[in-house]
């Protein structure tokens, strides 16, 4: 398949596309707004000139934001344009930079050549970055059409992924020869790129820029003040972020196995995606479990059991709440989440073995003792168990995981004095 091709079946696909939309609008409804956006039609005022950032989603504008905020600092008079393609990741992204006049934003239009030149004509851009894996040929070719230098920023890509791409040759060879730079997060991951067709003098290693996530001193002050407030400073508390549908009810079964032994236990269970907020609070209600939701702030009592984080931007501030942290999307195959947010906050890590989109990290954390896998309940329940009643070995994993975040930091550096080759050249 040709990007000729490509772009027909799309325009055919378009009511599939708009059949999408609408089913997602049933459960977020979101989705059925600033349509328009996604055709480069209705766009906000923009000031043009400055640098386009692509972030699809929540996960990727989070790791967008020190990257974006580093860009700020050393072109002040340049504005930047941030896109997403989801309501939420749209939410977090104006929640980021709220009282930041120069972000722009809006969704980034469909990859239809007709939208990409409409929305690049109104941007003009000087750069294009985007982050980690979101490729559009017609995007990337209108880009080099105008000499607009394309960037993949904290690049990764999996074995699956790239075998996937490997399948359409003659598409993703002509799209990665026209990106100007690839900063790869790991040595097997630029090796993946230059076997799809990436220019070697385009791809570098420069780390993952997760390992640069700072930490404010005062989120820990908070989370221990809250907590007294609960009166839950001695309680056990353990959190169950980012996790999918089937592994509530997994979570759920570990949590009841652990209030046999420990029946003041807290969880604090945050489902990955907002639209499931309500079905796992009733989950929680129909199990027996007395839950707070935390967008309601009702206080957490002496009987509350689960803590529902039904809020969005307060993950860290759950993660600081918690005496440890499993990390979701692992227990069933989606492949894990981000496991070094819980690991900067000091605080030992598990997951479940489904992390296929962080094996190098989840290796390094493995191998410096600073992540516990496990496969079901049971698993889930002794090893979170066995963290309350060794707070020694808790802590011991909890430095271990700190020791790796500092030795692997830098990227973040690395990515911007890269970008700023591109803007200056």
């Amino acid at each position: 398949m040709n990007r000729t091709l490509y772009t027909l079946l799309f325009y055919l696909g378009l009511p599939l596309v708009a059949l999408r939309l609408w089913l997602r609008a049933r459960k977020a409804p979101a989705y059925a707004k600033r349509i328009g956006e996604r055709f480069s039609i209705g766009l906000p005022a923009m000031r043009p000139g400055g640098i386009w950032v692509h972030a699809v989603s929540v996960g990727e504008s989070i790791a967008a934001a020190p990257m974006i905020r580093g860009l700020l600092e050393r072109y002040p008079q340049l504005p930047i344009t941030v896109t997403c393609m989801t309501p939420t990741g749209s939410e977090r992204i104006k929640a980021l930079f709220a009282n930041e006049p120069r972000i722009q934003h809006c969704y980034l239009p469909y990859d239809l050549p007709c939208a990409a030149a409409r929305f690049l004509e109104r941007v003009q851009p000087k750069l294009a970055v985007i982050m980690e894996t979101e490729l559009w040929p017609n995007h990337i070719h209108q880009c080099a059409k105008r000499g607009i230098p394309v960037a993949l920023a904290n690049a990764r890509l999996s074995q699956r992924s790239a075998k996937g791409y490997g399948r359409f040759a003659r598409l993703t060879q002509p799209m990665l020869s026209e990106m100007s730079w690839f900063a790869v997060q790991t040595e097997a991951e630029a090796q993946r790129f230059l076997a799809l067709g990436a220019r070697p003098e385009t791809v570098e290693v420069t780390g993952s820029i997760k390992f640069d996530l700072s930490i404010d001193p005062q989120l820990l002050e908070r989370a221990a003040q809250l907590r007294g407030q609960w009166q839950a400073a001695q309680r056990p508390v353990w959190i169950a972020a980012s996790t999918h549908e089937g592994e509530d009810e997994i979570v759920l079964a570990a949590h009841r196995q652990l209030l046999a032994n420990h029946p003041d236990a807290l969880l604090i269970l945050v489902p990955r995606h907002p639209e499931r907020f309500n079905a796992v609070f009733e989950l929680c209600r129909q199990q027996g479990f007395a839950t707070v939701r935390r967008s309601t702030a009702e206080p957490v009592s002496v009987n509350t059991s689960v803590l529902l984080g039904d809020t969005m931007g307060e993950l860290l501030f759950l993660y600081a709440l918690a005496d440890s942290a499993f990390v979701g999307g692992s227990l069933v195959p989606n492949g894990g989440h981000n496991l070094l947010e819980p690991a900067a906050l000091a605080k030992p890590v598990l997951s479940g073995p489904h992390l296929f989109n962080f094996l190098e990290i989840a290796a390094l954390l493995r191998e410096a003792g600073a992540l516990q896998e496990v496969e079901d309940a049971q698993g889930l329940a002794v090893a979170v168990q066995r963290l309350f009643e060794l707070p020694s070995d808790a802590q011991k994993i909890a430095e271990a995981g700190l020791k790796v975040m500092r030795a692997n930091q830098g990227a973040l550096k690395r990515l911007l004095d890269g970008l700023g080759r591109l803007i200056d050249r």
